[in-house]
This record gives structure tokens, C-alpha cells and sequence, in this order.
């Protein structure tokens, strides 16, 4: 048994000596130690020693088992210091060098548009409310006076999910939303991106944004429409900036309007950016229809309303001067910089 001992012990250490790794280390302690090792072999070898024999064979094992537990560890120690200082000398940081500089991202051109809107509008009272990207066809058409015969549904090429599922082409939908609430009086605006089957191009896209308002209280006319929206106006573009409403047609509002504003680049003398014309067309506005008030649950005798839909691309573009709606999605970093 002695001899088996210490051949045992000339293994390991010799074993121990040359290993390069704690995987390997490890696995030297299975083998020596484990449920299955040599020495746990040995141990269940004692059966076959005479009962007088047993406690000397025992004490040799254990002496044994110590001794190698103790090279073990003082191998592993070593180990790991070496792996330490090997790193350390690997990390060095010289602190007179000078700091990597970070370099910081920022908003998106349609981001800092957006939230100049809010602003504005936050400022007069209104609220920003959210809707479904994926709406009904009674909340996209039907319920803003668009039946299913009507023309104006022709104009709009929707994505269709289902027959009666389709991802919404504007954001007026929204008002619906609110309007069933019941919770009177209203002032909101709502952003979001909206969807429709158009081509690419410099001032198309099938996906944009949209911002939609809405104001519905007692005793509202169309003066205080066009002061909310000359006033949105002045805050967007300069207190300078002038408007004008040309009579328009939208199912959902009526009388209806587009709004134009003084050409901020001229002054409204006429330049390239407005074709001459001083003015620039900024957004579509109206008196909610009755039809619309009704089917949302308000008493079209009792309340009235305006509402106004306004293009967050369009605004960007206008106010950064900016030719070409592609540029806000391509993520071009040199164009991205610019803002």
C-alpha cells in the first residue's frame, strides 16, 4: 500500500508540474480525488486488509489525500496569480494620455419638429393623445363621414389587413377615439405615423407622419380656428409669418380649408422655395362635421368643434429647407449631422 502511495504521489505532482491550465488542474483532482479517483479506489480496497490493518491503511491514505489536496491548491494559487499579473500588465492605462472623446448622438430632424408642435400646442392647452396604428375601417373612414361608396375613399390607396382591418391613412381616426369618450371638452392634438400605397419619391412615401388636432367645446366658430392655427403659425416659423385659408373640401369638415403661410424664406416676395408665389402650403383644417359629431356621441345643437391635419414631414421639410423627403430615412450620417 506504502508503494502504491507514493507512486501515486510521484504522479500527481508530476502531472501538477506541467499542467498550463485550471481546466486541467481540475481534471487532475478528479482523477486523484473524484468518486471514482485512485485513492478513492484504494479506500474501497480495505476490505480485503485484516480488520488490524485497516486503521494504519486508512491513516496512509488520508495522509495521502492531504498532501496532494495541499499541491493542488498551492498550484491553483499560483495559477491565478500568474493570470492576474498577465492581465494587469495587459490593461496598463497610462492616465497622462489624454481621454477618448464621446461622441454623443441627437434628435432627429422629424423629432425635433414633433416636439416643437407639442410645445406649441401643450402652451394653448391642448393635450397629446395616441391611437392604433392597425384601425378599423369604421374609425379611418366610415365614422369621419367616408362611407364605403364615397370617392374620397378612392383617393387613399389603403393596406388592407382584412376587410374590415387596415393600417390607418390618417391620423383622424383618433378623434373618433376621444369624441366616444364622452369627456367634453376637447383639445388635443395626435401624432403618429399613418400609411398608404404610394411611390417613393421626393415627396412621397407609404409611410409618414401625421399630426391631427382637435378642438370641440360650446360656442366654437371658425375664428377661433383660424386664430389657433395663425398663432401655430407665428411659433413654428416667426412672428412675422402671415396666413391665408382658401376654401377647400374634406368629407369629415365643413366649411373646410387649406392653410397657406408668408414664404418663410422670401418674406412672401417670391422666391425659388415658394415658386414665386410667396406663400407655401402648410395644412387642411374645418368645422367638424355635424354627421361626424353625431356618430361620436356629441350633440352636434350643443357643441361644435374645428379640426386641422398637418404633416410632421412637411413641417421639417419647410423648416430645415430641406428638397428631398428620402433624405429623413436613408440615416445618411453627413446629412443626420446637419441638425
Amino acid at each position: 500500500m506504502k508503494a502504491k502511495l507514493d507512486q501515486i504521489r510521484q504522479q500527481v505532482q508530476e502531472q501538477i508540474e506541467s499542467c498550463e491550465s485550471t481546466e486541467k488542474l481540475n481534471e487532475i483532482r478528479v482523477g486523484i480525488l473524484g468518486k471514482k479517483g485512485q485513492l478513492t479506489e484504494l479506500l474501497k480496497s480495505m476490505k480485503d486488509y485484516a480488520p488490524e490493518e485497516r486503521p494504519k491503511v486508512g491513516q496512509m491514505v488520508n495522509e495521502a489525500r492531504a498532501e496532494i489536496e495541499k499541491l493542488l491548491e498551492e498550484q491553483k494559487l499560483r495559477m491565478e496569480h500568474a493570470i492576474r499579473e498577465a492581465k494587469m500588465k495587459s490593461e496598463v492605462i497610462d492616465v497622462t494620455l489624454p481621454a477618448s472623446k464621446s461622441e454623443l448622438g441627437h434628435r432627429h430632424p422629424n423629432t425635433i419638429a414633433l416636439e416643437e408642435v407639442e410645445r406649441i400646442f401643450i402652451g394653448m392647452g391642448y393635450e397629446v393623445v395616441e391611437g392604433p396604428e392597425v384601425e378599423k375601417d369604421y374609425y379611418n373612414f366610415e365614422a369621419l363621414n367616408i362611407p364605403a361608396d364615397h370617392p374620397a375613399k378612392d383617393e387613399q390607396d389603403t393596406f388592407y389587413v382584412t376587410g374590415d382591418i387596415l393600417l390607418r391613412t390618417q391620423t383622424s381616426g383618433v378623434q373618433v377615439h376621444e369624441m366616444e369618450k364622452g369627456k367634453l371638452p376637447i383639445r388635443m392634438i395626435a401624432p403618429g405615423r399613418v400609411f398608404r400605397s404610394d411611390e417613393v419619391d421626393a415627396t412621397h412615401s407609404p409611410c409618414f407622419h401625421q399630426i391631427e388636432g382637435l378642438v370641440i367645446d360650446k360656442n366654437i366658430t371658425f375664428a377661433d380656428l383660424k386664430g389657433t392655427l395663425a398663432e401655430f403659425a407665428k411659433e413654428l416659423f416667426g412672428e412675422n409669418t402671415k396666413v391665408k385659408f382658401r376654401p377647400h373640401h374634406f368629407p369629415f369638415t365643413e366649411p373646410s380649408a387649406e392653410m397657406d403661410v408668408t414664404c418663410f424664406k422670401c418674406g412672401g416676395s417670391g422666391c425659388r422655395f415658394c415658386k414665386g408665389s410667396g406663400w407655401i402650403e402648410i395644412l387642411g383644417c374645418g368645422m367638424v362635421h355635424p354627421h361626424v359629431l353625431e356618430m361620436s356621441g356629441v350633440d352636434p345643437e350643443k357643441y361644435t368643434g374645428f379640426a386641422f391635419g398637418v404633416g410632421l414631414e412637411r413641417i421639417a421639410l419647410l423648416k430645415y429647407e430641406i428638397d428631398d423627403m428620402r433624405l429623413l430615412y436613408e440615416n445618411d450620417i453627413r446629412f443626420l449631422r446637419q441638425f
